[in-house]
């Protein structure tokens, strides 16, 4: 049961959010103010606690998030076709550094998982068919397929092959933005054994993908080049069973939180995403930051109108010049392609309640918590540092997915607001916003943040969630690898041959 059926999230909003369907002619009270609906309002969407005129200024989360485009009365319904983004073109940054203090501390727990030779750690020990070129995806399945068969998987968490479109007749920037990525997939934890598969005359060589690759286990990684071989199932199942005897005597053992690569995600997101299961993760975050881990936010189109937050809690203005270059590069990104820096929130959004990018990205940024950041990352560059990393990648959900993942983080927390099954190359937690989702697709949702209008405290919620992932990463599966949904997508955006 709703618990609080509205609320005003900051002091110095000029809006309350539903949470929950509201009808016209209901009288709400907020801090000794009653505000008439003049019309229904939607679960998520927003009410005007007061008259605006045109061009004023929307204020939620405490910062601007609009202006209006028309006069709108008190108690009336503030959406996308009455209010205006503020945001536009490239903007110049000062470094006004501004610390929270944190206060989680270190609580010394574990959990179990894989400890590899290199001093990394897993929490799945599965087994990885990687293709060079999509021309041998065909290839690569087959091989899965027939290890599946033949070992039941017996002694491993799973065989899996990842397609993908990419490894030939690309220019450039994409070129290697899919070889840093494959790369990243062979040395990821995760994996106990890959077997990267090539065909021989792609722009991808693979023998000098091996090379890229860079330091790995010999025994743990082959590479079999289709071209060069009689039949490439005959060998590549020979490679195959060498590795599977290796990885299937790895047992699970107890690994301190701080080994933990948390990847921090949302997509289809609604008016509630920044009351529920977005600041649900920054909680997480800060938790896992504490105890010595690393956590990963992305999605930087939807970082515009909140980067200076972000940018405010850079650890030094080294880190907050990488910060603003990353930014800037993204717009410039749009601009070069002729595109409006701007276009967001999608279509998806604007029906749970969300009409412009700065209230998307104030939501969205909420899942870094308040922790200091410690280290930006180009696409395609793996975690090196422990802390709040960001990493630049598009909003786009499997490839910023996939690039968290590419990143080195063992587990993506993706929040959603609308629903979505896909998963990445590691187990992809949905987290909704609402408990109508979680109840409707039980078979998408991990878990569930929507208690938090229904009565359940941000510290118990918290706790289940900590102690649900730990189960996670001590082996209990995700709904999308119950269901195999497992894929992966690799950020393209120059010419193709």
């Amino acid at each position: 049961m709703i618990m609080t059926r509205y609320i005003q999230i900051n002091p110095a909003d000029n809006v309350a959010v539903a949470l929950c369907p509201l009808t016209k002619g209901m009288i709400i009270e907020l801090n000794g103010m009653r505000v008439e609906l003049k019309e229904d309002i939607a679960t998520g969407h927003k009410i005007a606690l007061k008259d605006f005129a045109q061009g004023e200024m929307v204020i939620k989360y405490g910062f601007p998030i609009s202006h209006t485009v028309a006069e709108v009365k008190k108690g009336c319904l503030l959406d996308d076709k009455r209010m205006k983004t503020n945001l536009s073109g490239l903007d110049t940054y000062t470094y006004t550094p501004k610390f929270e203090e944190q206060t989680f501390t270190n609580e010394e727990r574990t959990f179990k998982g894989y400890l590899r030779p290199n001093g990394e750690a897993g929490i799945r020990n599965e087994i990885w068919i990687i293709p060079t070129v999509g021309c041998v995806n065909g290839v690569a399945n087959q091989l899965a397929e027939e290890l599946r068969k033949e070992t039941e998987c017996k002694g491993i968490d799973s065989i899996i092959a990842f397609p993908h479109n990419y490894g030939c007749s690309q220019l450039g920037d994409d070129h290697e933005n899919t070889r840093k990525i494959l790369r990243d997939m062979v040395l990821h934890p995760n994996a106990g054994a890959v077997l990267v598969v090539g065909l021989g005359c792609e722009n991808n060589q693979p023998d000098a993908f091996r090379e890229f690759v860079g330091e790995y286990d010999p025994t743990r990684v082959r590479f079999l080049v289709s071209q060069r071989v009689d039949d490439e199932i005959e060998e590549g199942m020979k490679l195959l069973r060498e590795m599977y005897a290796i990885a299937k005597e790895d047992k699970r053992r107890d690994v301190p939180l701080s080994k933990l690569r948390i990847g921090l995600k949302c997509g289809g997101s609604d008016g509630l995403s920044g009351i529920t299961a977005n600041p649900l993760l920054g909680v997480f975050s800060d938790y896992i930051v504490a105890q010595g881990g690393a956590t990963i936010l992305t999605e930087v189109p939807e970082m515009f109108g909140a980067e200076t937050l972000l940018m405010n809690r850079c650890r030094d203005e080294e880190i907050f010049n990488l910060t603003v270059r990353m930014i800037n590069d993204f717009k410039n990104y749009f601009i070069r392609n002729d595109q409006p820096i701007y276009e967001n929130p999608s279509p998806g959004n604007k029906a749970g309640g969300i009409s412009t990018l700065e209230e998307k990205s104030l939501g969205c940024t909420q899942k870094s918590g308040s922790s200091i950041v410690e280290d930006v990352l180009e696409y395609g560059e793996r975690v090196t540092k422990n802390g709040l990393n960001l990493l630049s990648a598009p909003g786009n959900d499997l490839v910023a997915s996939t690039a968290l993942a590419a990143a080195g983080c063992h587990v993506v927390l993706f929040t959603t607001g609308r629903g979505t099954p896909f998963g990445t190359f590691v187990p992809t937690v949905k987290v909704s916003t609402n408990t109508a989702l979680y109840n409707q697709k039980r078979s998408w949702i991990d878990f569930n943040a929507g208690s938090l209008v229904e009565g359940e405290s941000m510290e118990s919620l918290s706790r289940r969630f900590i102690d649900y992932i730990i189960e996670v990463a001590s082996g209990r599966l995700t709904l999308n690898e119950e269901k195999g949904y497992r894929e992966i997508a690799i950020f393209k955006h120059g010419v193709t041959l």
